[in-house]
């Protein structure tokens, strides 16, 4: 019997997670005035061509710094984490 219930409520999480595209918008973003704020003045603000680059290094340089901390330390727990040792010394 439990195995039987386990088996529906994986069912049920797998049918309701391949049922969320049906409910999402696709093909058409929701806009906002600060998409077009970023569009007429990344140019001439930000001294770039490319509005995505302006974006990510100049409007969010912060923010792009810290998820690059983040990243860093994830990567270097890991790695530590994964280190083997034997008899106290690190190989």
């Amino acid at each position: 019997m439990k195995k039987i219930l386990t088996a529906i409520i994986f069912l049920v999480l797998v049918a309701g997670l391949c049922a969320i595209p049906a409910f999402l918008a696709f093909g058409e973003p929701a806009g906002s005035d600060m998409d077009q704020y970023f569009i007429a003045h990344g140019q001439s603000e930000a001294a770039a061509n490319n509005i995505v680059t302006s974006i990510v290094f100049d409007y969010r340089g912060f923010d792009t710094l810290g998820e690059s901390v983040v990243l860093f330390t994830a990567v270097v727990g890991v790695g530590l984490m994964f280190r083997s040792m034997k008899g106290g010394n690190e190989e």
